[in-house]
């Protein structure tokens, strides 16, 4: 992609609204444009980086046997009048009413919804465990909407829903979306840390927030300092296996949120110097909360003697559109955004430093070519700018590699790239660079 071409509105100044690191930085990157309250029109270096996370969440859900679907963004209020939520949700849901006089909400979640679907098909306990997952955009109506995406009204979530004949099953299916969760994570190169917490309007006894530590998290979390040396499970983990040794190791460390931290506990089980007392920012949430919804709503199956069962459910959230805000919080520095590689925008910058130049031109031409080729996502700084002015661009918006090529290098046969990550530098032949950039 050609910046001469890309639409990328960057400012130059912090923008006054923005109170958090992850707000500044995503509008001064123009990465998003606030239409009103809360609510965002993403623009497309930002869409870019949504769609990757995304993606990740997708290949995550998918490896751990969840199935895709898509459910509406309104749903019925008769739906949620059988499970007693209509009301007891509060203001924070959206209620509308169509020409036809029916009442609609704008979905906040979709345990209704889902175990609508599920009852209208699914009627005998072989079809089961099942579990049912969906990228969507939700509505919550905050009373304070701030800090960007990472409190906003409208929001992109991925939401799984499993089905399970009995608790024992129930738990095996919470254990997954936990196992799935870590890798999801990881794989952006955040550290979340689950921790237990309260359940809320979703309702059961069993709920754990996964949480990435940062000061300008809404959340107070209490913690053992070893829950943040502890593996992730790698791609051989056996996801129709016994995952209760890993369930155990991560459970076994004392880490809360402040909404059910036990004081007591904290000080018996935590050594002083390995307790920590911060903030974090929520990226997901799960839930196993029984029959529920199928008590109220009459999701039943026929076990082996003909007898109906209520179905025991489970809950899986993931802030999809709230993950982008995270990793800035968690990736950043003065200058700038430095992206991960996975939900990077564009995996490498080409800086041409003087543009109009024939052996400058003619290069960066050759380079940007051959890298696309080996389809590389590549952004290639053709304008007009000054030199300092590219560097500045390229730091705020933190494409992983800057290449940087200028007549000074070119005529020693060199090109100088910069990895954001740490602003290490090296230069490297022309060869060299696409071996490393392609790699």
């Amino acid at each position: 992609m050609r910046l001469s071409r890309y639409f990328l509105p960057i400012l130059k100044e912090n923008p006054k609204e923005a109170e958090i690191v992850s707000h500044r930085l995503m509008l001064r990157a123009g990465m998003m444009r606030q239409e009103a309250a809360g609510i965002y029109a993403w623009l497309p270096l930002g869409f870019r980086v949504l769609k990757k996370i995304e993606q990740i969440v997708r290949e995550e859900q998918d490896r751990a046997g969840a199935l895709e679907l898509l459910m509406p963004t309104l749903q019925l209020a008769d739906l949620w009048r059988e499970s007693g939520r209509y009301d007891a949700y509060g203001p924070e849901m959206l209620r509308i009413t169509d020409r036809h006089k029916r009442e609609l909400l704008f979905g906040p979640t979709n345990e209704e919804m889902i175990t609508e679907i599920f009852r209208a098909y699914v009627k005998s306990y072989k079809s089961l465990p099942l579990n049912l997952y969906h990228i969507q955009w939700k509505f919550r109506d905050e009373q304070r909407p701030r800090f960007g995406v990472m409190r906003g009204r409208e929001f992109l979530m991925k939401d799984a829903y499993s089905f399970d004949i009995d608790e024992t099953a129930a738990r095996r299916s919470y254990n997954k979306m936990f196992v799935a969760y870590l890798r999801t994570f990881a794989r952006m190169g955040l550290k979340a840390i689950p921790m237990r917490a309260e359940t809320g309007p979703i309702g059961g006894d069993l709920s754990h927030e996964f949480i990435v530590l940062a000061e300008t998290g809404e959340s107070g979390v209490y913690c053992d300092s070893g829950v943040l040396n502890l593996a992730v499970p790698g791609e051989d983990v056996d996801y129709d296996g016994d995952l209760s040794p890993i369930i155990q190791q991560w459970t076994s460390v004392y880490a809360a949120t402040e909404d059910v931290h036990d004081a007591g506990r904290f000080e018996r089980e935590v050594p002083s110097d390995k307790r920590v007392h911060t903030r974090g920012i929520e990226v997901g949430q799960i839930f196993y909360f029984g029959t529920k919804y199928s008590d109220t709503m009459k999701a039943t199956v026929a076990v082996a003697d003909g007898t109906e069962v209520p179905i025991h459910g489970g809950s899986y959230g993931v802030g999809v559109s709230r993950l982008v805000g995270a990793i800035i919080e968690a990736c950043h520095d003065d200058a700038g955004i430095k992206w991960p590689e996975a939900v990077a925008p564009f995996k490498a910058i080409i800086l041409n430093l003087k543009q109009g130049a024939d052996d400058t031109d003619a290069a960066c031409e050759k380079l940007y070519r051959e890298l696309s080729a080996r389809g590389v996502e590549v952004l290639y700084d053709d304008t007009d700018q000054r030199a300092g002015a590219k560097f500045a661009a390229a730091d705020l918006i933190g494409i992983p590699w800057q290449i940087m090529i200028g007549p000074k290098g070119l005529a020693e046969g060199r090109i100088e790239i910069k990895r954001r990550s740490d602003g290490s530098r090296e230069n490297l032949a022309h060869a060299d660079v696409v071996a490393m950039i392609a790699g």
